[in-house]
């Protein structure tokens, strides 16, 4: 992976405003959808897709590329976005969110749109599903990577467990967790609702590598990638905290915005304050 350059840094903060701007206008086009949780992984789908990910939007079925697969799909309006501004369908294509007829359904469906490696929708599944892919390359030999984006919530869910003891008994170094640690949930708060802490000792008395890092800190995430590369006797799960509703001052930390999509005044209020924040990321690095 190349060095994240000052140049590289720029461009990659522009890229995760613009996501989120796409967020709002889709979310308010279709009148439903995941508003904080999709906001707060801009910033982590920005740095895979422009920075981290060996991949090729004009050839989705490369067989060498890089395979992310997104387990909590209902922030799938996140995905969706990078996806388009990655090039693999036009942009124009995203005010079909949740439409009849839409490529862009409410949770990714592998198939129906060029870039989704695997059809997500109930929560916990996600990194089974990984595992199967990160088993498959060892066993062909292939260099290529596989990285699971799961949410903290779903930590919750027995078979999350059961896939965890398996890819430490198998040492998949090839296979990277992402946990977007938001503490919240649609409930309410994690903590809460079922408590997960010691998140970070579970997953080391599994006998996984695990790096905790700010979400919102695309430096953070590139040496976390890049450390997690290194490491070849085991999985590795970078916990990436990061704040619900990023970029939008009413959404932020409210678990009410979880599953919750802006009305048009909300939506109007986002937008301007994204610009607003999109300005100020240009001026800090001229």
């Amino acid at each position: 992976m190349e060095p994240l350059h000052e140049e590289k840094l720029k461009k990659l903060e522009e890229k995760a405003n613009e996501i989120r701007q796409a967020i709002i206008r889709m979310l308010v086009e279709a009148g439903s959808g995941h508003s904080a949780g999709s906001l707060g992984m801009a910033d982590i789908l920005a740095a895979f897709y422009f920075h981290i990910l060996n991949h090729r939007p004009s050839e989705p079925h490369w067989p060498e590329r890089d395979r992310l697969v997104l387990s909590n799909g209902h922030i799938c309006p996140a995905l969706y976005a990078v996806l388009a501004f990655a090039g693999y369908f036009p942009l124009e294509e995203l005010g079909t969110l949740r439409k009849i007829n839409s490529r862009l359904q409410g949770h990714p469906h592998r198939g129906s749109l060029p870039g989704i490696e695997t059809t997500s929708g109930p929560l916990g599944c996600g990194l089974s599903q990984a595992i199967g892919m990160a088993l498959a390359a060892r066993l062909d030999r292939k260099k290529y990577r596989i990285y699971c984006l799961m949410s903290d919530g779903e930590q919750q869910e027995g078979n999350i467990w059961e896939a965890v003891m398996f890819a430490a008994k198998y040492r998949l170094s090839n296979l990277t967790a992402v946990i977007d640690r938001n503490n919240i949930q649609i409930d309410g708060f994690t903590e809460n609702v079922m408590p997960l802490e010691p998140l970070r000792e579970k997953y080391e008395a599994f006998n996984w590598q695990v790096i905790e890092i700010d979400g919102h800190n695309m430096r953070e995430l590139v040496d976390a990638v890049n450390e997690a590369v290194a490491i070849f006797e085991k999985p590795t799960v970078i916990i990436a905290h990061t704040i619900p509703g990023k970029g939008v001052d009413f959404m932020e930390n409210k678990f009410e915005w979880h599953g919750k999509p802006p009305n048009k005044e909300e939506a109007k209020k986002a937008l301007e304050e994204l610009r607003t924040l999109g300005r100020r990321i240009k001026s800090e690095h001229q």
